[in-house]
């Protein structure tokens, strides 16, 4: 074979593997961008939105060791580890001092805390928000998501694949908790979780501090949902998502159960 016909055809196998390279590349998909910032009546939000039918949604608290993750970073980073990407996450409700959930926390479809039964503690102030009533449960099942006081969960016990327990509902069968005081100067961050009318799921984090009645309408009038439940407020709150350039870490020494959003 004459010698310039050979480095020819080296030539040409070398391009076309450097173009099989590029198209392997670029066939993973790119991660899908959930988040969005919204403003409602004034204030700042980011509302993640999810089609709990089609989407990996799980719920995070411990890492492989059997200590929690307290931090997004750690979670992304074990996430990554799996071979999976962590597109969004968010705290998943109220914990106690070692980061335990304070009430019912399913992962996997296994029970790992049971539903908190607790009667509200005694204190001289207002109670504290997990007591206020109704209660509440945010779960997934074989037939997708929901959020209902946890007094009607007890009543249906749902075969759950993952669920967190958390309160007060924000808003119950398209009504806003007639608890919340319109114009209410209790103002914080605050997040939580609705199921809007045609089965999206909302996550949505507060950039500006808003009231419970503030926040609910949000949920009923602005995002269409029937029902949606407060996870937590104030340093409790947080927000993973890269593409929104959010890393945040809780004041708290880190965060109890997680929610999050997995892509490969």
């Amino acid at each position: 074979m004459p010698r310039n016909l050979f480095a020819l055809i080296l030539l040409l196998a070398g391009t076309f593997a450097a173009e099989a390279q590029a198209a392997d590349a670029g066939s993973a998909p790119a991660p899908s961008q959930p988040c969005t910032r919204q403003t409602f009546e004034g204030a700042a939000y980011i509302v993640c939105s999810v089609d709990p039918a089609k989407a990996d949604l799980r719920l995070f608290w411990k890492d492989a060791a059997g200590k929690p993750y307290r931090g997004f970073s750690n979670l992304a980073a074990a996430v990554t580890g799996q071979g999976h990407r962590l597109i969004f996450a968010m705290n998943a409700g109220m914990y106690r001092e070692d980061f335990t959930p304070m009430g019912l926390y399913v992962e996997d479809g296994e029970a790992l805390i049971p539903v908190n039964r607790e009667a509200p503690p005694k204190v001289s102030g207002p109670v504290p928000n997990f007591f206020k009533q109704p209660n509440g449960i945010f779960y997934l099942d074989e037939t997708g998501a929901r959020i209902i006081p946890t007094a009607d969960f007890l009543k249906q016990k749902p075969n759950t694949r993952l669920a967190t327990q958390s309160g007060p509902m924000l808003v119950v069968e398209g009504k806003i908790n007639p608890i919340f005081i319109l114009g209410s100067t209790d103002r914080t961050r605050r997040n939580g979780v609705g199921l809007s009318s045609d089965g999206t799921l909302r996550f949505v984090i507060s950039e500006d501090s808003v009231n419970f009645h503030d926040f609910a309408r949000l949920f009923r009038d602005e995002l269409r949902c029937e029902n949606a439940l407060f996870l937590d407020g104030g340093n409790g709150t947080g927000l993973y998502n890269p593409a929104l350039g959010r890393n945040d870490t809780s004041w708290h020494g880190g965060y109890g159960p997680i929610l999050g959003l997995v892509e490969d």
